[in-house]
């Protein structure tokens, strides 16, 4: 049976199709008519299942139309945390942060982790041997310290993430490059260091460019909140079928 995943997150929204653990064609949505194009796929893809997991809550008229076209749906927003118990994970955390553990877990069993998401946000979590979640940090992401520098000051221009950073820059654009990229890479690498044993998990839209940049060995898994969803999904059906 296939099933329809969606992840809403700050600036984008991400869907796949599953069928158990296996993540088949992807989407990205960028835009304000986010309901419309979940009810799109809904209409071309037919899944038996729909899993919406969103980072802000979803109202009660766009729920209602949600379910009108797909009755078997599992919503995760903040109005709707109670699942995140089943796995020991805090409710205060996002549902892309917890999917992103969830995944972690799944992939990386019995070892400990730190992941690092390189999104609009750039998130820390650390995960012990044992799975237990062990806390985690919140700063801004790269794309948004871009925007930042050139907002809130007067005098600075808009930067885009270079190709090839330099490590000191020598005009104001190479300033801004070589700060912002140099200082993600500074603050992650100490993140890496005060734990040497574990494994690094590096995920979101901007993982691999900082990962080629690591002198450590790094997993990219680019899915990874996908994987957690389908995992999520996975436990939901079989719940309904006990």
């Amino acid at each position: 049976m296939q099933n329809l995943l969606i992840e809403i997150g700050n600036t984008a929204l991400k869907a796949a199709l599953s069928e158990g653990m296996t993540l088949g064609k992807t989407f990205r949505y960028q835009g304000e008519k986010k309901t419309e194009f979940i009810l799109s796929l809904v209409e071309k893809e037919k899944p038996s299942t729909v899993v919406v997991a969103s980072v802000y809550d979803i109202s009660g008229a766009e729920e209602k139309r949600l379910r009108k076209a797909c009755p078997d749906m599992l919503l995760l927003d903040p109005s709707h945390k109670e699942v995140l118990g089943r796995y020991g994970i805090p409710e205060h955390l996002t549902f892309d942060r917890a999917a992103a553990l969830i995944g972690t877990r799944y992939l990386f069993k019995g070892k400990a982790c730190t992941l690092v998401d390189f999104g609009t946000t750039l998130t820390v979590d650390f995960l012990g041997e044992d799975g237990t979640w062990q806390g985690g940090n919140i700063s801004l992401g790269c794309r948004t310290r871009f925007k930042a520098v050139n907002r809130y000051s007067k005098a600075l221009p808009s930067v885009n993430i270079p190709d090839n950073p330099p490590s000191v820059g020598t005009s104001v654009q190479s300033s801004i490059e070589a700060g912002v990229v140099s200082g993600i890479m500074f603050e992650i690498q100490g993140y890496v260091d005060s734990k040497p044993g574990n494994i690094v998990v590096f995920t979101g839209g901007d993982a691999n460019y900082f990962a080629k940049r690591m002198k450590n060995s790094i997993f990219v898994v680019c899915n990874l909140v996908l994987i957690g969803l389908a995992l999520i999904t996975d436990d939901y059906v079989e719940r309904k079928t006990q």
